[in-house]
């Protein structure tokens, strides 16, 4: 903290080449429409789940093809699997799914299985 009273933030420096992009290469194997996501945000605005929690479609969608999983692993789980966002969705993604194949990679890479 300097004299006042403002500190600066520590940077967030997002390393991509040693981020694993394995999930995101699974839902793009099985998944195609996944790679159509421009991160619109249409689904994060009609999200239930996001009304009462921190949760947002969009955001995880970003963080899936980051490679950023443990971020990932912790909101993957809040999703209700309503389908609202795949009615929204401008690019026709199959959200559903996309959100299925992710927690299924996901527990494969915990129980260190290959993708």
């Amino acid at each position: 903290m300097n004299k006042f009273g403002f500190s600066l933030s520590e940077p967030r420096v997002i390393d991509y080449e040693r981020n694993n992009k394995e999930v995101a290469e699974y839902i793009f194997r099985y998944e195609p429409t996944f790679r159509l996501c421009i991160e619109c945000g249409a689904c994060a605005a009609t999200c239930i789940t996001g009304l009462f929690k921190a949760f947002s479609l969009r955001e995880l969608n970003i963080l899936i093809k980051r490679g950023e999983n443990e971020l990932a692993r912790t909101k993957i789980k809040q999703c209700m699997l309503c389908g609202k966002c795949i009615l929204v969705c401008p690019r026709g993604v199959n959200t559903r799914n996309v959100i299925f194949l992710a927690d299924e990679a996901l527990t494969k890479l915990n129980g260190h299985e290959k993708l």
